[in-house]
């Protein structure tokens, strides 16, 4: 594999998401230009679909914005694939059991979420805090959560969600 070359000085979002719908792809975008808010300096944005998202994407990144649809009660299947493809190269940590387990605090790396249902998003949230709490990240922002159609107030939020973690690596 080789190396993630960023310019120097900047630090780099990794944005992941499953976006299969025009739907949860307007967020996608929402988030995308928050992100790359003319305000915000010294922070590349790098998008990856989650299947197509690697470990050294997550290793080379600073800071991490995760979205998926919400699918009976879990995440999508693609970003529970990006976990299962990253997860211990990326300093996931797992408990005897062989279940997740909760990572020291200190050095973590800020993430963002938002996840888009038609009926509920809990399950989905929840799967993925809990298997981003056994990885060297910390929530830095509220959770955008959507249920169904997406408004005008869900894309401003998820401009706001992109801008924070993109402002945060500044």
């Amino acid at each position: 594999m080789t190396a993630l070359c960023q310019p120097e000085g900047m630090s780099r979002l990794l944005v992941v998401h499953h976006s299969p719908t025009p739907t949860v792809r307007a967020l996608t975008d929402a988030v995308l230009a928050g992100a790359h808010d003319d305000e915000i300096d010294g922070v590349e944005v790098v998008e990856r679909e989650a299947l197509d998202a690697r470990a050294e994407d997550v290793l080379a990144a600073d800071g991490y914005l995760l979205g998926t649809t919400a699918n009976f009660g879990y995440m999508s299947g693609a970003l529970k694939h990006f976990f299962d493809t990253i997860f211990l190269e990326a300093g996931g940590a797992l408990s005897d059991d062989g279940s997740a387990a909760a990572t020291e605090t200190g050095g973590k790396k800020p993430y963002g979420l938002w996840v888009h249902g038609r009926y509920d998003v809990t399950g989905a949230v929840r799967s993925v805090q809990s298997i981003v709490g056994a990885l060297p990240w910390v929530q830095a922002a509220e959770v955008l959560e959507v249920v169904g159609d997406v408004e005008d107030r869900h894309r401003e939020a998820a401009y706001e969600l992109g801008g924070t973690l993109a402002a945060l690596l500044t």
